[in-house]
């Protein structure tokens, strides 16, 4: 069995989307966004699906990308390809600050973001309490679970540590081999094959 033959038998989907669940993309998944991508489900009914990708940081400082906001030293990631005027945020400060929406235990979307300036502002806020992000994921009723039966996802659970604290060039790798010995050989798959 040769490489790409073994990439293709380890694809399966054992988990359904829920909001909190991760999505990891397929080897082989050539989409300049959702290339070698990891993105949390930050909802998902059957209306659709929000997400956002954890592992593209783009060069902005979130200063540059808020008018008027102090500087924090914290990446700005591409959430994902719609609506890439907006900022978006995950943080794990849960009521701290206001309006927020609970992903899962300990790991919160949105809330106001002048709760996030005062933060800021009076030196309590930390970078691995907070991912910023240009833009969303979004797929409309069944469009997921589309492109789950074309096999360009796996789904598993997230852990708010993992996805807080590791660095994005290790996301993807570190949780595709987390989820088992079959699916380990996709980290040796080039990112592009025809540079092999």
């Amino acid at each position: 069995m040769n490489l790409i033959d073994k990439i293709l038998s380890a694809k399966s989907n054992k988990l359904p989307p829920h909001q909190g669940r991760l999505l990891i993309s397929e080897p082989f998944l050539r989409d300049l966004f959702f290339k070698r991508s990891v993105v949390l489900l930050a909802d998902h009914d059957t209306d659709g699906s929000f997400g956002l990708i954890l592992n593209k940081p783009v060069e902005f400082r979130l200063n540059e990308v808020i008018k008027n906001f102090p500087e924090f030293d914290a990446p700005v990631y591409m959430g994902g390809p719609l609506n890439t005027e907006s900022v978006f945020f995950i943080h794990t400060l849960g009521k701290t600050i206001s309006q927020s929406y609970e992903i899962l235990p300990g790991l919160y979307w949105g809330g106001d973001i002048e709760d996030v300036r005062k933060l800021i502002e009076q030196n309590q806020l930390s970078k691995n309490d907070i991912k910023f992000f240009l833009g969303y994921a979004g797929w409309g009723a069944k469009q997921l679970e589309e492109e789950l039966q074309h096999k360009s996802w796996i789904i598993t659970e997230a852990r708010p540590s993992e996805i807080m604290l590791k660095q994005p060039a290790n996301l993807w790798p570190s949780i595709v081999k987390s989820l088992g010995k079959e699916f380990e050989i996709w980290t040796r798959f080039p990112a592009d094959p025809q540079m092999n």
